[in-house]
């Protein structure tokens, strides 16, 4: 297989992504901190030469960099989606930095890691994570988006800074189970939690991306 990474260029105008008629709506994708080949092979299946990057190995067969993704980020892309580890950002964990020592210096590396995606040379990017510090340590995200908005059956809240890239537009709305007037979608229990039980793959499935909201991904951004 050719280096994904020499593919057709898309360009840039006026401060948008837009597609080159030139190459056929061709945009070259990075899909930063991905394994899962997921977002990646949504761009694919739409014509665009996208590439994933991770230090993990790729789930699926595809254009992989296996490696820091700071080797590659001047390499020509079009269009950046990033989904940096949410391990030490996340509101969810955000307690143990008292507790824990060394733990928030984690947190201040994982802001910094961040802010060098935020500011990577790319015409367009978008970068996921959960409700955590980035928010209020770098700047609130433009949307936050739910899987149950895409057609699946879930609830996750899910923050997109955005640069250069319209809104995700909903596509599929599902609809809740009601649980004493609250709402419940399938993957939560009636309290409200999360189904997945404790495991060691526990963090990898909780973090691949729903492919109804890939499929957006690719569909709205690979078009813009």
């Amino acid at each position: 297989m050719d280096d994904p990474r020499r593919g057709l260029r898309g360009l840039w105008r006026g401060g948008d992504c837009v597609r080159d008629p030139a190459t056929g709506g061709v945009v070259k994708v990075l899909i930063a901190c991905e394994y899962s080949g997921a977002v990646r092979d949504a761009f694919i299946s739409r014509g665009h030469n996208a590439m994933s990057c991770d230090f993990l190995p790729t789930e699926k067969p595809g254009p992989h960099y296996q490696g820091d993704v700071r080797d590659i980020l001047g390499d020509g892309w079009d269009l950046m989606i990033a989904h940096p580890p949410c391990q030490f950002l996340a509101s969810s964990g955000l307690h143990w930095n008292k507790r824990i020592t060394g733990r928030a210096e984690k947190t201040e590396e994982a802001l910094r890691f961040v802010s060098l995606l935020l500011d990577a040379p790319i015409p367009c990017i978008a970068l996921e994570n959960p409700i955590g510090c980035i928010s209020t340590r770098i700047r609130k995200p433009d949307q936050v988006v739910q899987p149950h908005q895409f057609g699946a059956n879930a609830s996750k809240a899910t923050c997109l800074w955005l640069k250069n890239l319209a809104p995700l537009v909903p596509t599929t709305f599902v609809a809740p189970r009601v649980v004493n007037g609250r709402p419940r979608w399938g993957n939560q229990t009636d309290s409200g939690q999360n189904k997945l039980p404790p495991s060691e793959t526990r963090w990898m499935d909780r973090s691949r991306t729903f492919p109804g909201i890939a499929a957006a991904m690719a569909e709205q951004w690979g078009n813009s």
